[in-house]
């Protein structure tokens, strides 16, 4: 059978070149367990920030104590002056300023209402968006602190004091992710996006060392030069392979870091089986728009990258500009994405999510588009680098 034999073949030619395994296994393997590292504490602590005091009371200090006392900052340096903070800041040693004026705790007694600043670095996007919380909640324990050692002076009682300050209690439940955690949500995308991104780029490069090499005919004609049995036992063979290391990468996830799985572990292998099989048929596409082969990996390199932004997991789809949320649905991650949302978190039943699923079954379907053009390369096995 022409499929049996070109799997075969094509078994022959990834055992045979380390730069397949590297692809396959080595790479996203290291990618993985890095990533796995990065993020095992959940969330960023002891960021440094310095204080600026300029007042230098017990109430200033007390300030500094317990903003230090935050897991997410830590005070590596109290500045005699705001210059000596900012250039320390321009340096890159801190990623904030908390800044105490002078006279602050005179002013704060005598209902001034002094202003507390603070700054952070927005260059780098997560420590200055953690930074700034934990100072904004500071400034705000502060300015309750003052208001009620000023309510207390006035004579009011304990009860009259909560009313006043603190009229609406919040409970908080953050739903499927109560730790906050970065990693749960981080971890779980980047990880099978390099998947994606190694499997688009091992079969464009494969095809062009076919062509390359010349083979690209004997390729052919093992599939009684059906284009169809060609890159189904080329592409089959490869999905297998990653396939495997998807499911490391699922086990990894939600057995050993057990990160929530609501849904069982089906539909995430359902997800993470047809992902690789999306972005292997996106790779066609591009092989058949673009014969030169290097034409055809930056494509698929682009797409990769521009997945890790526009698939919705940094950044929310929704408050982009609506051409931006037509132009999210290109990407095969971005509905792995709200597979991993629907089934991973929400824990929804798999018909309700039968959209993505259909999505991804389309890229799947996209060198149809281009079957003529590629068995015409193959045929004249002319390779543009």
């Amino acid at each position: 059978m022409g499929l049996i034999t070109i799997m075969k073949r094509e078994i022959r030619q990834l055992a045979f070149r380390r730069i397949y395994l590297f692809m396959i296994v080595i790479a996203p393997v290291l990618c993985f367990l890095f990533f796995a590292d990065l993020f095992k504490g959940g969330v960023p602590v002891n960021l440094p920030v310095a204080v600026v005091d300029l007042d230098n009371t017990s109430v200033s200090r007390s300030l500094t104590r317990s903003l230090d006392a935050f897991g997410q900052t830590e005070i590596v340096m109290k500045a005699e002056n705001f210059t000596e903070a900012r250039k320390a800041m321009q340096e890159g040693k801190i990623y904030g300023i908390f800044l105490i004026p002078a006279h602050f705790q005179r002013d704060a007694s005598s209902g001034k209402e002094p202003v507390l600043s603070f700054y952070t670095n927005d260059s780098y996007i997560l420590p200055g968006s953690l930074i700034y919380k934990d100072m904004r909640l500071q400034a705000a324990l502060a300015n309750g602190a003052v208001q009620r050692a000023l309510l207390q002076a006035k004579g009011m009682t304990e009860p009259q004091l909560s009313a006043r300050l603190n009229p609406v209690a919040v409970d908080i439940h953050p739903l499927n992710n109560p730790w906050l955690s970065y990693a749960i949500y981080l971890s779980n995308i980047l990880m099978p996006a390099f998947i994606s991104m190694f499997a688009m780029f091992t079969l464009v490069f494969s095809i062009g060392e076919e062509l390359k090499r010349g083979t690209a005919c004997e390729w052919m004609r093992l599939s009684r030069h059906s284009i169809g049995v060609a890159i189904a036992g080329k592409g089959i063979t490869q999905l297998l392979l990653f396939l495997i290391t998807g499911t490391f990468c699922l086990v990894l996830l939600y057995r050993f870091l057990h990160f929530p799985l609501n849904s069982g572990f089906f539909p995430m292998f359902l997800a993470m089986f047809l992902l690789i099989a999306a972005s292997q048929g996106f790779a066609l596409l591009m092989v058949g728009i673009f014969p030169r082969n290097r034409l055809a990996l930056s494509s698929c390199a682009l797409w990769a990258v521009l997945s890790f932004s526009i698939s919705g997991f940094t950044f929310p789809v929704r408050s982009m500009p609506e051409p931006m949320q037509w132009f999210a649905n290109l990407f095969p991650m971005r509905h792995y994405f709200l597979l991993y949302v629907d089934q991973a978190l929400n824990g929804i039943p798999m018909e309700y999510s039968w959209s993505s699923y259909v999505a991804l079954g389309i890229f799947i379907l996209l060198p149809v588009l281009v079957l003529s053009r590629l068995k015409a390369q193959f045929v004249r096995n002319v390779y543009l680098s």
